[in-house]
């Protein structure tokens, strides 16, 4: 069996690397067994960061009037320091791609007022039509609303 390359793993990002920031609470429901937050919860705060800014910014209609969707086909997540209730976190916000029809995004998690993130979660939606579910062009409005959380490519 031929050996398989060594995987980069990302460098922990720091907070300058963020455009725009949720504050998250933790509960005691998200620990696990261990005594810190279970890794499947980090995706609910990542989507929590997500919609938070969508919503905000007017590209997610929660009534259902806006012709075009964001589907996720694509998360992840990378775990750099533990994190527990009663932790008050932070999600920083940016957008690592823009493409055609799709937006990657990145979550980093802080602890409230650390300069390091405790995780990184990826996301990758892909905008469809809320009709035929195929892929469709980001408006113009969209990809400018989305282009002011690029992160340089210093980041």
């Amino acid at each position: 069996m031929a050996e398989q390359p060594a995987v980069r793993r990302p460098a922990r990002p720091g907070r300058a690397a963020f455009q725009h920031f949720t504050p998250i609470q933790t509960r005691w429901l998200d620990n696990d067994v261990y005594g810190h937050v279970n890794n499947s919860v980090y995706g609910h705060y990542v989507d929590t960061a997500i919609n938070d800014w969508l919503i905000g910014n007017g590209i997610v209609d929660l009534h259902g009037a806006h012709g075009l969707i964001g589907l996720v086909v694509e998360t992840r997540c990378l775990f750099f320091d533990s994190v527990a209730f009663p932790d008050r976190l932070e999600a920083g916000l940016r957008v690592a791609a823009l493409g055609r029809s799709s937006v990657t995004f990145e979550v980093g998690i802080f602890r409230q007022g650390e300069t390091l993130a405790s995780a990184l979660g990826v996301c990758v939606h892909v905008y469809v039509d809320r009709t035929t579910r195929r892929p469709t062009p980001l408006p113009e409005a969209e990809r400018g609303k989305f282009a002011t959380l690029l992160a340089s490519a210093s980041d």
